[in-house]
């Protein structure tokens, strides 16, 4: 018999779980392949399994190369042979099943903005796999990785954690340099976002490409001519696609301050996951923000 509904309009919503047989998600870790890659892109992992119980959650990364860090093809074949596996077993033992088919992946790149180098990485390691695989866009933009920014900088001691507060940061930044990678396109996008920190902060933030020589340092001039005196970098990046001696080197030549990448912060996780439901059509639960304390 099925549970009785819980009255009134507060009652428990009903848990959101994977559909049976659902097709893996697959995360397109990219950068070289080390330690901390795999901690970060495991915690993002463990979030995204956290929202939605009996997701297959898989992790590829783009340069990856033998069994410790299998390859994002590797990974697709490996899960493809053993989606056939678990068919052919079950029909060996008798059981009405049905034969697969649709994606056997779904692929999210582990990147906050676009870059179409990084990208083509992964379309090429897809297509090379041969594997039935969707591959879905980059995480943001989004609320929250606005969010996620604030965060950042505020662990750094370079904004409010919450202007309701009204309290005081004496190293809180007049303006933020939004740092990204990927050239004109990430900068671009990564603007959409830098708004809502905007707005978050109520200081001006503009976009610049840490791969594109002098973007850093013009964007410092601009906020500076506008009369922005204390300047903050804020790396619009989830960690593992630059050298880490990149951040450093663009707060050296802006001459300021910078908080750290946005790493496995729970939004990352939350957002990965809805570009998975979205691909497959799939009821997610609403990703919300939450304010920052």
């Amino acid at each position: 018999m099925p549970r009785p509904r819980q009255p009134g309009r507060h009652r428990r919503p009903e848990p959101l779980v994977a559909p049976e047989g659902a097709p893996a998600l697959v995360l397109a870790v990219p950068g070289a392949p080390g330690a901390a890659s795999r901690s970060l892109a495991e915690e993002v992992v463990s979030i995204a399994r956290s929202e939605l119980p009996g997701l297959d959650v898989r992790i590829g990364y783009v340069d990856g190369d033998d069994a410790e860090f299998p390859s994002l093809r590797f990974v697709l074949s490996r899960t493809a042979e053993e989606r056939t596996a678990r068919y052919e077993q079950a029909v060996a033992a008798g059981l009405e099943v049905a034969q697969p088919d649709g994606p056997v992946a779904v692929v999210v790149p582990l990147l906050a903005g676009p870059d179409s180098a990084l990208l083509r990485q992964v379309r090429q390691s897809v297509m090379e796999s041969r594997v039935a695989a969707e591959l879905t866009d980059v995480l943001g933009p989004h609320p929250l990785l606005a969010e996620a920014l604030h965060v950042r900088l505020s662990e750094a001691g370079l904004a409010r954690a919450d202007r309701a507060r009204l309290f005081t940061v004496a190293t809180a930044a007049d303006g933020i340099i939004l740092a990204s990678v990927g050239g004109e396109e990430a900068v671009q996008a990564a603007g959409i976002t830098g708004m809502l920190l905007a707005a978050r902060l109520a200081v001006p933030v503009m976009a610049a490409a840490l791969d594109q020589e002098g973007s850093i340092a013009s964007v410092a001039e601009q906020l500076r001519s506008s009369g922005s005196q204390q300047l903050a970098l804020a790396p619009y990046l989830i960690g593992p696609e630059i050298d880490p001696g990149l951040l450093a080197a663009a707060a050296e030549e802006a001459g300021c301050a910078t908080a750290e990448a946005l790493g496995a912060y729970p939004a990352i996780g939350k957002l990965a996951l809805a570009k998975y439901t979205t691909a497959l059509g799939i009821s997610p639960q609403q990703a919300q923000g939450t304010p920052v304390r």
